[in-house]
């Protein structure tokens, strides 16, 4: 355990790299008049009450209430399974790193919403960069690498872990620019800030 938390300490270099770029990216979003209002008025335009209801569970599946109870289930149970901590360490790290860079930044940048209507209660938190996203690309994939892991050897369930990984945040990445609730620069940057924190945890705990 104490060798786990020992390789945390370079991640914070890393992380708060990430947050001065995400800080310095989001200020010139913010002040840059570009075409994604159109585009976000665009898809807007296109809701069916099917596609409604499909985003609503897509955007759920990274809820913050979700993604802590999902996380705390995972850490109780690679924690019994493997009889150590690393695994469980990982995610955890994972997670809390995506995080904080995001809460650090989106009480700095002041992006409102996209101009059109949301179908979710907008959070407290600017709309730079999606959290939605960036967490659910530390836990979906977090999870699929550590599964994978685990699976080595099984290329049918490796193939499906690896599946989920990938295809859950991209779903949770729609869901979000089809409801209203951020534009694409956002849910592009949050793919970006997840994949870089579980990097940088991979590197520093399963390395």
């Amino acid at each position: 355990m104490r060798d786990v938390v020992t390789r945390l300490w370079p991640a914070v270099v890393w992380l708060s790299l990430m947050t001065a770029a995400t800080f310095a990216l989001g200020e010139l979003v913010e002040r840059s008049d570009w075409a994604e209002p159109g585009v976000m008025a665009d898809i807007a335009a296109e809701r069916v009450p099917l596609l409604d209801q499909a985003t609503r569970i897509g955007s759920s599946l990274s809820d913050t209430p979700v993604i802590v109870v999902l996380t705390a289930l995972a850490v109780i149970g690679f924690r019994l399974a493997t009889e150590r901590w690393r695994e469980s360490v990982f995610l955890v790290a994972a997670v809390w790193s995506q995080s904080l860079v995001f809460l650090a930044t989106s009480a700095l940048v002041a992006r409102s919403r996209p101009p059109v209507a949301r179908l979710d209660a907008a959070p407290p938190t600017s709309s730079w960069p999606s959290g939605h996203v960036s967490a659910a690309v530390c836990f979906y994939g977090g999870l699929a690498v550590l599964l994978a892991i685990h699976l080595h050897g099984h290329r049918v369930l490796s193939g499906l872990v690896w599946a989920m990984g990938a295809g859950l945040p991209l779903i949770v990445a729609a869901s979000r620019l089809y409801r209203g609730m951020h534009y694409v620069t956002d849910v592009v940057w949050g793919l970006v800030l997840g994949v870089f924190c579980l990097a940088v945890m991979i590197r520093q705990v399963l390395r």
